[in-house]
């Protein structure tokens, strides 16, 4: 009996060190979760498809004023501060105010390619068509030897809605790089946005084609009725890897 009671005694504790362990386990996934969903998404980058820019209500745009007021008055040489009001004001209609802000943006950070791309949807909105396709040619010549600064420079506009200048973006880069999953996936979703499947399906397909480790690709595309086939990593065993190295 008593060496019954010992072994039942013995699995109890084993249970006990396990739920303990698992327990443990749980508690951090659920922290490191908390944690990351108080601290927010990251900021978007390539990998994400392009969000269009969304107008905030009147209440809205005069607490998010006052805050970047504040946040320019504290370091003046605050590039995204200036960017966020120049949209508000252009938003407004105020573009005088809009344009100041935006050239200080520029003036702190002068690749940024949002405040570029402002900036010439900015003088469109006022007229100034041959103002605003001049601003434009001298941002795509400042990107014309980088792929990556042509495509960030596209998703800009994108965000603008000026397809004309996307898409010229987009292609300059195809240009420099002919097989640019990253490229051909940005447009793919490009097009999606735009629900022109057909090109999307094209795009996408390309980019998988070139990259196929590509989790949201693979998913889209077979949103769109794409059958997917990921190949399969062939193991090498030891005696297979000596062979080849001999």
């Amino acid at each position: 009996m008593a060496g019954k009671s010992k072994l039942e005694n013995n699995k109890s504790e084993l249970k006990t060190s396990k739920f303990n362990r698992f327990a443990s386990y749980t508690l951090c996934f659920i922290t490191v979760v908390f944690t990351l969903s108080f601290m927010g998404c990251p900021p978007p980058d390539e990998n994400e498809p392009v969000p269009l820019l969304s107008q905030p209500t009147r209440e809205q745009s005069e607490q998010r004023k006052l805050k970047l007021l504040k946040a320019i008055k504290l370091r003046f040489e605050n590039p995204k501060a200036h960017f966020e009001l120049g949209q508000l004001y252009q938003a407004e209609g105020l573009l005088v105010s809009a344009e100041y802000h935006y050239n200080m943006a520029l003036r702190f950070d002068p690749v940024y390619r949002d405040a570029q791309a402002a900036m010439v949807k900015m003088k469109m909105e006022n007229g100034d068509t041959a103002g605003a396709k001049l601003q434009a040619d001298t941002y795509m010549r400042q990107v014309s030897t980088s792929a990556a600064g042509s495509r960030r420079l596209a998703m800009a506009f994108q965000k603008q809605a000026m397809d004309e200048y996307t898409l010229a973006c987009y292609q300059q880069s195809i240009r420099l790089e002919p097989h640019s999953a990253e490229t051909f996936k940005q447009i793919g979703y490009y097009y999606l946005s735009k629900d022109d499947k057909v090109r999307a399906r094209d795009y996408l397909s390309r980019s998988f084609e070139i990259k196929p480790n590509q989790p949201d690709v693979a998913l889209t595309l077979g949103q769109l009725g794409v059958e997917i086939r990921i190949p399969e990593k062939t193991e090498t065993s030891p005696g297979q890897l000596e062979k080849s190295v001999e």
